[in-house]
């Protein structure tokens, strides 16, 4: 009767087991997709939102002066342009590094790393955002206390092309605010499992 509950106790193991590692394998493949559907949806947005700034441009007559609008000429937009190309380059590159990761394996070291790029390049556009932002609040709105006037009653066709570029900026920005979240979770795992991996090597 002993050999047969022990048998049984056996098999119940192996697969308890064989489940968890299933459910292992199928949530590391289900984040890797996350993982890589989000930086895919960064890399199109910014490249969106590049193309949209770069192609804005409005030209009007005022007081008898030939005026120009252009992304170009605020160093704000020109900020926001730079980081978004940062953000699509990046988050093409680290597609690269994602797909090694998923062949190769993941481990703390790596995992860490990752979180590293997401964070730094999050802080990168939410930045871009935030200077992109404030210009054209001034630029649709004014301030009376400084006295700087509106132009986008003037130039409306540039100004809604800046909205639409300043909108898939965001985009961009939210997928990465999302990476760095799933990053950070999944170096608190690996962190975890090193950890009870040393526990269970330290016990005799």
């Amino acid at each position: 009767m002993a050999p047969e509950v022990a048998r049984d106790k056996a098999s119940f193991m192996v697969q308890a087991k064989s489940l968890s590692l299933a459910v292992s394998l199928n949530t590391t493949t289900s984040l890797f997709m996350a993982q890589t559907v989000l930086r895919v949806f960064a890399a199109i947005f910014t490249l969106a939102a590049i193309c949209v700034m770069a192609t804005s441009s409005q030209t009007i007559v005022l007081f008898g002066f030939t005026v120009r609008a252009h992304y170009s000429y605020s160093s704000a937009m020109r900020f926001l342009f730079v980081t978004d190309a940062i953000v699509c380059a990046s988050s093409l590159l680290s597609l690269i590094f994602v797909y090694h990761l998923s062949r190769s394996g993941s481990n703390l070291k790596t995992c860490f790393y990752l979180f590293l790029h997401d964070m730094v390049i999050t802080v990168l556009a939410i930045s871009g955002c935030a200077a992109g932002t404030a210009v054209g609040y001034i630029s649709r709105y004014g301030e009376e206390k400084m006295g700087w006037m509106a132009i986008c009653n003037r130039v409306k066709s540039f100004c809604n092309h800046m909205t639409i570029s300043m909108v898939l900026s965001y985009v961009a920005f939210l997928s990465y605010l999302a990476l760095a979240v799933m990053s950070s979770n999944k170096v608190m795992y690996e962190a975890n499992g090193e950890y009870q991996r040393n526990e269970r090597q330290a016990c005799p």
